[in-house]
Formats: structure tokens, sequence, C-alpha cells
């Protein structure tokens, strides 16, 4: 039963990526598509923060994830390093889990 889940899933992923290709180039070439395609990965890795940051299970939470966030956030509006913020948010969820 793995399998077949699996060959399925394939086909699909396959029929997915087939059907972008088969796009007429009017449609791409389109002025609201060319907008609108450079946003949908922003939107996604939101939408994945989000869901990470404010959700244990099926449950809405508001944990040391959520402050974390918020210091990773202040750590990029003040242009820090990657590493920098990422370490910073993680020394604040460490340090609040240890009270």
């Amino acid at each position: 039963m793995l399998w077949a889940g699996l060959l399925i899933a394939s086909a699909g992923c396959y029929a997915l990526k087939l059907a972008g290709l088969s796009l007429p180039q009017s449609w791409l070439q389109d002025e609201r598509i060319q907008r609108t395609v450079p946003l949908i990965p922003v939107a996604l890795l939101a939408a994945l923060v989000a869901t990470q940051t404010f959700s244990t299970g099926h449950e809405l939470v508001l944990d040391v994830r959520a402050a974390a966030l918020a210091v990773a956030a202040i750590a990029v509006v003040l242009r820090a390093p990657f590493l920098v913020v990422v370490a910073s948010a993680a020394a604040t969820a460490a340090l609040l889990r240890l009270i």
C-alpha cells in the first residue's frame, strides 16, 4: 500500500509540473502574473513561519516561540547578519524555556 501511495504522489507531482510547463506563453507574459509570481514564495514562507510559531497540533498557542520570533524580527529590522538573527532567536527561546 505504501508503494501505491508513493507512485500516485509521484505521478501527481509530475502532472503538476507538466501542467506548469504546458501553459501558453501569453499567460505567462501577462503583467498581473509577472507582478504576482515573485510574491508567492514570500507568502508561503510567512504562512509556514506563522503555523510553526503559533500552533501545536490542532491548537493555537502563545509560548516562547512567539518571543523568539519577535526578537528575530527586531534583529532583521536592525539589519543584523543572518547568524546573529538565528542565534539571538535561539538564545531567547532557550532562556525563556529555562525560566
